[in-house]
């Protein structure tokens, strides 16, 4: 567990070192007022604290990317971590901050906008249709993994859970951010640190460590897929996601102080990057081999291992957190 606690280590310390080196390039202005406060509309510009606002982020971009992808990850070996810790502090923490912090000084402006000012009218076409396309593939993956999930645990119909979670979404789309995106996912997004830590501490509990490989860092996938370019594009989410972009404009309309930009879009990949990497050494700690591994996700995907992991270290209610996360 040393390595985990390491690559923990290092990912905070990418936090306040190379965190603050990437703020002194943007240059925030405190004394600038934000959108949340120029545009106050009650309804999508609406003043939050740090706090919830860095919650309601962290959850808009984790999610079950973070979780699913460092266990297909795992199956590489513990190089997956060091992808992860690498890739967190110097590409998608990088990527979030400056893309949350743009979207601020264009008032909120969602990717398309702000590109279409900085390179012109094609390039706003171009991300318009390219965003579209990439919230249908990401909105599907998003609502299947979780009512697969929710009823395998309740044993019901999956249909009645891709209906029920696509008419949540529908209705936090259409009602002001601050009565269920600002009130409740600051609740779901604690509930997954949570769990993730309680998993964590759950395993060193067990007395679980890391199967035979120790430190081996070569490419231990059981069916010998290549290391590059697979596992940078297995493990997105937790490491480098430009789908995050997408959604730092929701919360840039909420922060009220240009320097919480650190705390809120630095801070939350960095937060994205402990859970991969909590996610990850369950997978390289929990199971025996890689090849155990591999035979549980063949028999339901990561979600078996989600479940399998969750339930035997927590318990069955603890299987229910990945599922709103």
């Amino acid at each position: 567990m040393i390595w985990f606690f390491l690559c923990v280590g290092l990912l905070v310390a990418g936090y306040f070192i190379y965190g603050k080196f990437v703020e002194r390039i943007f240059g925030p202005k405190p004394e600038l007022a934000t959108p949340a406060i120029t545009m106050a509309d009650g309804v999508d510009y609406v003043p939050m604290s740090d706090k919830k606002v860095y919650l309601v982020q962290l959850l808009n971009i984790a999610g079950v990317g973070p979780i699913f992808g460092p266990i297909l990850g795992a199956l590489y070996g513990p190089v997956a971590m060091l992808w992860i810790v690498f890739g967190c502090i110097f590409a998608g923490a990088v990527h979030d901050y400056f893309s949350g912090m743009l979207s601020v000084r264009a008032k909120g402006a969602s990717v398309p906008t702000v590109v279409g000012e900085h390179l012109g009218t094609a390039a706003k076409h171009f991300m318009n249709l390219f965003a579209v396309v990439l919230l249908m593939l990401v909105g599907v993956v998003f609502v299947l993994s979780p009512a697969g999930l929710l009823a395998n645990l309740t044993s019901t119909d999956l249909v009645y859970w891709i209906v029920a979670i696509f008419a949540y979404y529908i209705l936090a789309t259409i009602v002001p951010i601050d009565k269920i995106i600002g009130r409740f996912y600051p609740i779901f997004g604690a509930l997954l640190v949570f769990m993730s830590v309680g998993l964590i501490i759950g395993l060193i509990v067990s007395g679980k460590g890391f199967y035979n490989t120790g430190m081996d860092f070569s490419n231990l996938h059981p069916t010998e897929l290549p290391l590059w370019p697979l596992l940078f594009i297995t493990i997105a989410c937790g490491a480098v996601s430009g789908f995050h972009a997408t959604q730092s404009p929701l919360m840039a309309r909420c922060m009220q102080n240009e320097k919480s930009g650190r705390f809120i879009f630095y801070g939350a990949m960095i937060g994205e990057g402990i859970i991969a990497l909590i996610w990850c050494t369950l997978g390289l700690s929990f199971y025996d081999s890689t090849e155990a591994l591999n035979a549980t996700m063949a028999n339901g995907g990561p979600a078996a291992v989600v479940h399998e992991v969750s339930t035997s270290l927590l318990g069955t209610w603890a299987a229910f957190w990945p599922s709103w996360a």
